[in-house]
């Protein structure tokens, strides 16, 4: 896409960024339109008039520092943008750069500025894609994915919106998160879909295989891969190459994957400037992954900078399971069935004690964790519905451990509390009838829309505000409660 598509400046620099190494000339000449401002003040006074796709924002401005307008530019939430800083080296601490898409410590050299600052572009085009995107899509999931969690529709979205690019994806999570599933939907739901995907794990790979099985040998060295002599980047040709724990490579490896990225070429192990192999170019598309953090992995120096800009264009995190919610206890029931059928057995749901205790718990192994669960019980038990006592005691001690009282029970009081509380004021009113406990009063006349509502508000107040602890003890998914609230603010 041209940058005239999107309207321009595509980038503004901030400061006297585009000094050094004739910069401006150096980004126009590939094809990036760049404008700039003097200082802190005529950035904020432009963003007023036009939004920029990426800011270039320098440590220190002639009227305030470089931080605080990437701060300021952030609780703006400006739309479709990225905010880098340029740092200078010595002062490199991250959390001076909170809030910035990325950073750079001058001095940068021509080809890393360039490329962090198409990175950039093409993240913002990408969210701005995302949010074009219907926000229905994958009301239940997405290849391979179970949820229906605002966190998951938001990936699902980001998975469909990089699957026809052929840019670089970077998929960051905890372990058990669903990472070989991201990459799997990305290729499936991309153009390459009926090619090769092919994986490299880098952390089960013997290190001294590791070069020759994604490059490949040559034949008379008799080594042995999955791979075989070709390689996973040959076998992947015309599909995906999927790198497992990116950050487990050795330097070495690092600095071959990077010329790889940078060429296209490979050279099997054990070559060097070997002539058969000089003009071998492969179509591959590269996904990586990893548990850890990258940015820590490039500024503790384990892991090259230059291939972290590489590899890190569509970047993807996902998110962990305790911040899916209500996907947990959906997860589980669709795995018991599946389980249970391949197991000729006979669950076909939870009961509603086990799914307070599913979706109570933290899931610290994610979905990983959650589906071992369920194979283990499905493996020891049978029965139409999994109870509460089925499942792991450390499951039910850490439920019993954070609240003695069920999750129902408790905020079942607190609703009767807050009710009685407003007695004596119904009372005086007049036109008002109480239930036989004399838990809850009800206008009468009330219509059943009004009823629920007032009684789903109720709740959400006895939870002290909490969506997804009052949809426990409603019995619904707290996706429904967001639906209903967001419903109920705009007046449909």
């Amino acid at each position: 896409m041209s940058d005239g598509e999107f309207g321009k400046p595509v980038i503004l620099a901030v400061g006297d960024v585009l000094m050094a190494d004739d910069r401006e000339k150096l980004l126009r000449d590939a094809g990036l339109a760049v404008d700039h401002v003097a200082d802190g003040a005529s950035a904020l006074a432009f963003a007023q008039k036009q939004v920029p796709q990426v800011w270039l924002v320098g440590e220190k401005l002639p009227d305030m520092d470089g931080v605080a307008l990437l701060r300021a530019l952030r609780e703006r939430n400006l739309p479709h943008t990225a905010l880098i800083a340029l740092k200078n080296e010595g002062e490199a601490s991250a959390s001076r750069v909170r809030g910035a898409y990325d950073f750079l410590i001058e001095p940068v050299s021509r080809l890393k500025l360039v490329t962090a600052l198409r990175n950039a572009r093409e993240r913002a085009m990408l969210h701005a894609a995302v949010e074009d995107l219907s926000p229905d899509m994958g009301p239940a999931g997405y290849f391979g994915f179970i949820g229906r969690s605002v966190a998951m529709r938001s990936v699902y979205r980001m998975m469909e919106s990089v699957a026809g690019s052929r840019a670089t994806v970077f998929i960051t999570g905890e372990r058990g998160t669903g990472k070989v599933v991201c990459a799997n939907a990305i290729h499936k739901a991309g153009p390459r879909s009926d090619a090769p995907f092919v994986c490299v794990d880098c952390t089960s790979v013997p290190k001294d295989k590791l070069d020759a099985a994604i490059f490949g040998y040559l034949p008379e060295l008799d080594i042995e891969t999955e791979f075989g002599a070709g390689g996973a980047i040959a076998r992947a040709n015309g599909g995906t190459l999927f790198i497992r724990e990116i950050c487990a490579l050795d330097p070495e490896l690092q600095e071959k994957i990077l010329r790889f990225l940078q060429t296209g070429r490979h050279v099997p192990f054990g070559t060097v400037n070997d002539a058969r192999f000089l003009d071998d170019d492969v179509d591959v598309r590269v996904i990586c992954d990893t548990d850890r953090d990258p940015m820590q992995e490039v500024m503790s120096g384990r892991f090259r900078q230059d291939l972290f800009y590489r590899l890190h264009v569509l970047p993807i995190h996902l998110p962990a399971l305790r911040e899916r919610e209500g996907d947990a206890v959906e997860i589980a029931a669709r795995t018991l069935r599946e389980e249970a059928a391949e197991a000729g057995k006979h669950f076909r749901n939870l009961t509603p004690e086990a799914r307070a205790a599913i979706a109570a718990y933290d899931w610290p192994g994610n979905v990983r964790e959650l589906h071992s669960v369920i194979h283990e019980a499905v493996g020891t038990h049978d029965g139409e519905f999994l109870s509460l006592d089925m499942l792991p005691a450390f499951i039910n001690s850490a439920v019993r451990s954070e609240d003695p009282e069920s999750p129902r029970d408790a905020a079942n009081a607190k609703v009767a509390e807050a009710a009685q509380g407003q007695e004596a004021q119904s009372a005086e009113e007049g036109g008002r009838e109480e239930d036989e406990a004399g838990a809850l009063t009800v206008d009468i006349g009330i219509t059943l829309a009004d009823m629920e509502r007032n009684f789903i508000e109720a709740t959400i107040d006895a939870c002290d505000g909490s969506l997804p602890r009052a949809a426990k003890i409603l019995g619904v998914s707290p996706s429904t409660l967001y639906r209903k609230r967001d419903t109920w603010m705009s007046g449909r």
